[in-house]
């Protein structure tokens, strides 16, 4: 009977739950609701995309998901994980719409396929997978692919040459001629000389004008932006300090550019990858900071290096390198920034 007992209480003790400390709070929400909540936010700004520059758009964009999904299948079987949950929970298709909205409306096919092969094998697997990687994937495999295909990603663009029903052209008029643009144009309407193109802001907002796939329509992903907030999937006052402190540092500091627009705070807001990054990119949970003050921290930051990227350098666009280089330092803001243990004492040195 002893022996009987011991032994119960022995399977007793290797089946025993291991419960961690209060409070217990479930949620329902979950990665998969999550991802596929971030991609129900980025299909305006994609219809946006599509009916300025055309249908090749979608071509672009889905070479890019499949791609990454395809990538993240073989790299789980490789590595014995389970493939089809993790295939399932929509984040490799997250980061291969992303980077495709990063890229030009013309871009030759292998670039989508080349980049998202990166982001997913080198920055987030290389890492540990998901939850692991440092840097945001979208963004490192768009910054890989502006050394791996210069001539590609910064050369000009022929854009608003086949636009879906005309759509381009209805907006506003883009010539005076009131005629569909066909000819050369800019990569982004961040284009530094003195002879650049001033865009308006009604262009701007709606996305009528040069730039990449996803990032020209402000009006549809402020509307994607407005749904993750309104979700609570993503924190208000990342979007918000980042913008901010662009608008901020384009008053307070001297500009060396020579177009019209260097000083006007509203077009650096509009123009460019701003808001995408700002709302799509700086919000990554992953590579961003844990705390409330970290992240206003990084926020902050991000637009700092934004402006002085595109004040002082010879790239026109600075979203990209500004998150990149906050992912890195996320890990040491954390450092400083976790809140202090109750009833602890701050040292003195």
């Amino acid at each position: 009977m002893q022996e009987k007992a011991s032994t119960s209480n022995q399977t007793q003790s290797n089946n025993a739950l291991i419960v961690s400390a209060s409070p217990h709070i479930r949620d329902i929400e979950s990665i998969p609701r999550i991802m596929w909540a971030v991609v129900l936010s980025l299909i305006p700004a994609g219809i946006a995309g599509t009916l300025v520059f055309g249908y090749y758009c979608l071509y672009v964009v889905s070479l890019s998901c499949i791609t990454a999904v395809v990538t993240e299948a073989f790299i789980l079987k490789f590595r014995k994980l389970p493939v089809l949950s993790a295939v399932k929970d929509g984040s490799a298709v997250v980061t291969g719409i992303l980077l495709a909205y990063t890229l030009p409306p013309s871009v030759p096919w292998y670039v989508p396929v080349v980049g998202s092969f990166f982001a997913i094998a080198i920055v987030k697997h290389a890492f540990g997978g998901l939850g692991n990687n440092i840097w945001n994937p979208a963004l490192a495999a768009r910054a890989f692919l502006q050394v791996a295909y210069p001539a590609v990603i910064n050369s000009d663009w022929r854009i608003l040459q086949h636009g879906v029903g005309n759509f381009a052209h209805n907006i506003t008029s883009v010539d005076t001629e009131g005629k569909l643009v066909d000819a050369i144009t800019r990569a982004t309407p961040l284009a530094k000389e003195a002879g650049a193109e001033t865009y308006h802001f009604a262009q701007l907002f709606l996305g009528n004008v040069p730039g990449c796939i996803g990032e020209t329509s402000a009006i549809a992903l402020l509307l994607g932006g407005a749904y993750l907030i309104y979700k609570r999937y993503i924190k208000w006052y990342v979007p918000a300090y980042y913008i901010a402190a662009v608008f901020i540092m384009v008053l307070i500091l001297p500009s060396q550019i020579a177009a019209p627009w260097a000083k006007n705070p509203f077009y650096h807001v509009f123009a460019g990858g701003l808001i995408l990054g700002a709302f799509f990119m700086a919000t990554d949970m992953v590579t961003s900071p844990l705390t409330k003050r970290g992240l206003i921290i990084f926020a902050i930051g991000a637009g700092v290096l934004t402006t002085l990227i595109r004040f002082y350098s010879g790239y026109p666009e600075g979203v990209c390198y500004s998150i990149l280089l906050m992912n890195t330092a996320a890990p040491l803001i954390d450092r400083f920034t976790k809140p202090r243990l109750y009833g602890s004492k701050i040292k003195k040195v």
